[in-house]
């Protein structure tokens, strides 16, 4: 396998339809990229956690991918430096600002200007597979607590659907009125893989559980998974993760040789 590092640069982004988006350019976000065999035709743009990097899921390559795939192109973003105010204020890695320890319904607890300004940089780096050669329906969107939070925010909007979003210990960051309002009709056709440990003590698994219910009652196709563990990911989960991509690389090869 292949991993390089790429640097930050401007790049006109498109919107989830593909059509150029109000803003005429964005600076990328820097990455660490892994190739699992020579030019990749699949992508999976994965967004780690609050106060990691892309380095952190960097090592689960080797334990997810199956012997019978295609080459993948696994591209991890490092988020922006930015104040954190449940950290006493701190500066770290994040995607949005947690402004409140709580996960009820009318609390304050995401950054919306933060949440639309990740949203927009995903945005761009799945714009960026699209230049290389690979479109949305090859590519996955995955993430990790935070990352899982703008993974399931951005794949709400999503009027060009991608191969499947992937959103693990995670939670959807809005009420279901604003869900409702914020669903593309195309958006609800993407395969959503969702996993949770039953003992988290940082995303309560019931948060994690009322967001999948949410999505599926939106209209999403959601594969829920519950594992016995704390904020983590676990050996079982990347097994049956690996297990649902797979049958999607076989859907889509089948369709293809129809």
């Amino acid at each position: 396998m292949l991993r390089t590092d790429r640097s930050a640069h401007e790049m006109t982004i498109r919107d989830g339809n593909g059509h150029n988006a109000a803003m005429d350019a964005i600076d990328l976000l820097e990455t660490i990229e892994e190739d699992t065999g020579p030019d990749p035709q699949w992508s999976v743009l994965w967004l780690h956690g609050l106060g990691a990097d892309g380095h952190d899921f960097a090592p689960i390559v080797p334990e997810l991918v199956r012997r019978d795939w295609p080459a993948v192109r696994f591209v991890f973003p490092h988020a922006p430096v930015r104040v954190v105010t449940i950290n006493a204020g701190m500066r770290m890695r994040a995607w949005y600002d947690i402004r409140d320890l709580s996960f009820a319904a009318n609390a304050d607890r995401a950054d919306a200007a933060g949440m639309a300004a990740s949203i927009a940089q995903v945005g761009a780096l799945l714009d960026r597979e699209h230049a290389r050669g690979v479109p949305a329906s090859r590519t996955f969107l995955a993430g990790f607590s935070q990352g899982g939070a703008v993974t399931l925010a951005a794949g709400l909007r999503r009027g060009e659907p991608l191969a499947g979003l992937i959103a693990l210990s995670a939670y959807l960051p809005m009420t279901q009125q604003a869900a409702t309002a914020a669903v593309h009709e195309a958006a609800t056709s993407q395969p959503l893989f969702m996993a949770h440990g039953t003992q988290d003590p940082v995303v309560p698994f019931t948060a994690g559980e009322q967001s999948a219910q949410l999505l599926q009652h939106l209209g999403f196709n959601v594969d829920w998974h519950g594992y016995p563990m704390p904020h983590a990911v676990s050996p079982e989960e990347i097994r049956d993760l690996g297990d649902w991509m797979g049958r999607l690389f076989s859907k889509r090869v089948s369709s293809a040789n129809d």
